[in-house]
């Protein structure tokens, strides 16, 4: 993954938290929510024309708008050890806000718990012990769906130049990963297929009608935050890719974009276009890394189980 920037989960039973940690002097950050369904919290403090530019720590967590009740914990604990926006400004007395954006997918369904702030605590302890690159039925993806799987945690990178686009999504949709025709996943289409015909039999949950795909894309590329923003809505075209339909009003869909460079730079036009290009590339791959990656439970079928 990318330097800087350090993963932690928590895993519950039926539900989760993935904390992205930013280090004490964050990272820049913007947003793009595509959904018609979204739980979120900060994100119109990441829009371009806004004053906080950079953020200590995003939080992806289930437990629908329960679960954004995780940041609070992850907030308390960056307070707690000094890190945050200092209020009065770098140097000076004063109180430090941790900036923690966030956001939540509907798996109210598969289970009864809600992540809340010692969920959140617990991920952002375990980002700061290590980077977890653990992908499938982990953290925030525990009690994903995907279709008609068993959804999770992904992970993927893209190099351009000489900066790395790096994904971490949490694949939950209620569009089909897989196409029932063929039995490829739609974002692996090399992957090896699953048996159509027994995909084709699975039931659809007929509640799961409220999912989304959440995530972040991270990058050491000296972006701007308006520059950042626009590979956050690029981004989206993986998930159009990898999921169908995306993007529905059902969907809560959003993608937050990271820098770990310490200042923007003025980048060329070619260049944002093929970080862009590999922000949409590692977002398709890495929903087809959580589906593949995630175990049979919670009464759903995997990808593995399928595979002929």
């Amino acid at each position: 993954m990318l330097g800087g920037i350090s993963i932690g989960h928590f895993s519950g039973t039926d539900t989760g938290v993935t904390v992205l940690y930013c280090g004490p002097d964050g990272a820049l950050g913007s947003v793009d929510v595509r959904g018609g369904g979204p739980g979120t919290r900060e994100t119109d403090l990441l829009q371009p024309h806004n004053t906080v530019e950079r953020v200590h720590a995003v939080v992806l967590a289930g437990g629908s708008a329960f679960g954004l009740a995780a940041a609070d914990g992850v907030m308390n604990e960056l307070a707690e050890q000094g890190i945050g926006f200092p209020v009065f400004g770098e140097g000076k007395p004063g109180p430090r806000v941790p900036i923690v954006p966030g956001a939540v997918i509907f798996d109210l369904l598969v289970g009864p718990a809600r992540p809340g702030p010692e969920e959140g605590a617990a991920a952002l302890r375990a980002a700061l012990a290590g980077n977890d690159e653990s992908m499938g039925s982990v953290g925030a993806g525990v009690g994903a769906t995907a279709g008609k799987l068993r959804g999770g945690f992904g992970l993927a990178t893209r190099r351009v130049q000489n900066y790395k686009v790096s994904a971490a999504m949490v694949a939950n949709p209620v569009g089909e990963v897989i196409d029932p025709q063929s039995g490829r996943l739609y974002g692996a289409p090399v992957r090896t297929p699953v048996n159509a015909a027994a995909y084709r039999a699975l039931p659809h949950p007929a509640e799961a009608k409220l999912n989304t795909t959440i995530g972040a894309v991270l990058t050491d590329a000296p972006v701007t935050t308006a520059q950042a923003q626009r590979v956050a809505m690029t981004a989206h075209d993986g998930i159009a890719r990898a999921v169908r339909p995306a993007h529905s009003p059902l969907d809560g869909d959003t993608i937050f974009a990271l820098s770990t460079a310490q200042r923007p730079a003025d980048l060329s036009t070619q260049l944002m276009a093929q970080l862009c290009t590999a922000a949409a590339d590692a977002v398709e791959e890495a929903i087809a890394n959580a589906v593949a990656a995630a175990e049979p439970g919670l009464g759903l079928s995997a990808y593995r189980d399928l595979l002929d």
